[in-house]
């Protein structure tokens, strides 16, 4: 399979990625997609006025539900990703769609891969929400975790950078964005992650709450007379960093908040949040090898892993500020027992790995 076509299809755009071998051919990204249909053809003809062809597709699907690794595509296939859907309308709906386009277009062998299959291998206590098992058993509720593709690509790339087998290392990646999610991973598998049912949980993001009592929910039902529909939308498009200081991109926030209080404080409750998840994840496995930093936040706020990094010199980590200051890949100092990495994600890459090995069996 020389040449794979990897999608990214959301509600209104198109992401695409050729690749030929592990080097990237072809990419570009389609806005105010109306017709996937017509959007893919214009994809088609990119690549037919490049010389290029498509042995093989690998489509993104972020809600996998409990699939642990990626699934080749048939008919069944598609009925199963149309009952998830449910689980992540937002995003699973326009990517089945997205599916079966190509599966019209195209005559090659189509790949799914989902963002949940990496964390499939948490244990049941990390998975379980404490409420009625019949009911959590009924409609399927049960952290499932996000990002997985991401997480598992820069596990892999800061074990290679430590020339340490995945299997023998434990591992903290953050991939901070406007979605923002930790995972733990543990001899090469997912123990934990911040994510849950939903992209909602865990850490505090661009506009999105992160963990709230569950009774707010009722009490702005009740007091605020506020109906499902309007907190639901509040939790995921008006919170978070927006929904503190008004700003939800950190580089605006940390440019603000030398004199604009909302902004110092929308910046310390997402270092804090983050700190936390940290600390909790090197108690759950027991210590910690690597700490790694991906996506824009990740990758490009050096002072955001300043401010987090510094509270873990208790467990002999010390950070490069130079290094960090100037987002060099390695920011650890020789001195910290902790290796700490910033590595870019690469999930095309990861996918297009994967639809190789699903295609080889």
């Amino acid at each position: 399979m020389e040449h794979v076509l990897i999608l990214n299809i959301g509600s209104s755009s198109i992401k695409y990625d050729l690749f030929q071998g592990e080097k990237t051919a072809l990419k570009g990204y389609i806005e105010r997609v109306k017709d996937y249909e017509k959007g893919i053809k214009q994809i088609i003809n990119e690549i037919n006025s490049k010389g290029l062809k498509v042995d093989a597709i690998g489509h993104r699907v972020v809600h996998g539900g409990t699939h642990s690794e990626s699934a080749l595509i048939d008919a069944k296939k598609v009925k199963e990703l149309e009952k998830i859907s449910e689980l992540a309308p937002l995003h699973n709906i326009p990517e089945v769609k997205g599916i079966k386009t190509c599966m019209k277009l195209f005559k090659v062998p189509q790949v799914a891969i989902f963002d949940t299959a990496f964390h499939q291998t948490m244990p049941e206590k990390a998975y379980t929400y404490a409420i009625p098992q019949n009911l959590a058993q009924k409609h399927k509720i049960r952290r499932y975790g996000f990002h997985g593709t991401s997480h598992n690509y820069v596990a892999h790339e800061a074990a290679r950078l430590m020339g340490k087998p995945l299997e023998k290392a434990k591992i903290i990646t953050c991939h901070l964005g406007n979605g923002c999610s930790i995972t733990a991973t543990k001899h090469g598998q997912s123990v934990d992650t911040s994510m849950g049912f939903t992209p909602l949980e865990g850490l505090v993001m661009g506009t999105r709450s992160g963990d709230i009592d569950p009774a707010i929910i009722p009490f702005l039902q009740h007091k605020g007379k506020l109906s499902y529909k309007q907190i639901e939308e509040m939790l995921n498009k008006r919170s978070g960093l927006l929904g503190i200081c008004g700003k939800k991109d950190m580089r605006d926030i940390h440019a603000a908040r030398a004199t604009d209080r909302k902004a110092k404080l929308a910046h310390d409750v997402f270092c804090y949040r983050l700190t936390k998840y940290i600390g909790a994840y090197i108690a759950a496995m027991n210590g910690v090898d690597a700490i790694v930093f991906t996506g824009g936040i990740g990758q490009n706020a050096w002072w955001v892993r300043e401010d987090v990094l510094e509270n873990f010199s208790y467990i002999g980590l010390r950070i490069n500020k130079n290094a960090n200051r100037n987002n060099e890949t390695k920011i650890s100092s020789f001195a910290s027992r902790v290796w700490l990495f910033t590595i870019p994600t690469d999930e095309e890459l990861m996918m297009a790995r994967d639809v190789r090995k699903v295609l080889a069996k």
